[in-house]
């Protein structure tokens, strides 16, 4: 049996915070705004894998008014979502995501995302692809104020 999710994720550019998107700093002026670490690309594959399994979202497993979740590492929170499918007799076969931002521009920095992303999840490199749009100038990407995240994932059955 296979199932597919479908993630989402949008977060405002701030200062004075790091850029962290799946799993890596990236050089940038400014970070995003969010409750743990604003990791959008980890937040959009959370999302699509625990929608696979009918298992809810991001935000009932990790709510933002909960302290204990304040500043946390993203990438820990995907991959405690992914035990959690597990448990549910599902792993991550597949995923592939779009960032869609103006600035920074993403290309030198898919690839080595897709591996992190792979290897948080315990999956084969090539598992996880991510790749990146512009807004075309248009709303609140194109006016660089933030940007959003989709990420479909399949899962199979174990």
């Amino acid at each position: 049996m296979t199932r597919v999710g479908i993630g989402y994720d949008s977060h405002r550019f701030i200062e004075g915070r790091p850029l962290v998107l799946g799993g890596l700093t990236i050089p940038h002026g400014r970070g995003l705004a969010g409750h743990s670490d604003a990791d959008a690309v980890a937040h959009a594959l959370t999302d699509a894998i625990l929608g696979a399994a009918g298992a809810g979202n991001i935000g009932q497993l990790f709510p933002d008014d909960d302290p204990q979740w304040k500043d946390a590492d993203s990438m820990e929170l995907l991959r405690t979502a992914h035990e959690l499918v597990r448990g549910r007799g599902f792993v991550v076969a597949q995923a592939d995501l779009t960032v869609i931002t103006e600035l920074p521009k993403l290309g030198p920095h898919l690839g080595a995302m897709g591996v992190a992303l792979a290897q948080r999840l315990g999956l084969a490199a090539g598992s996880v692809n991510v790749k990146a749009k512009t807004n075309e100038g248009m709303g609140f990407i194109g006016r660089g104020e933030g940007l959003a995240v989709i990420a479909v994932a399949l899962l199979e059955a174990r």
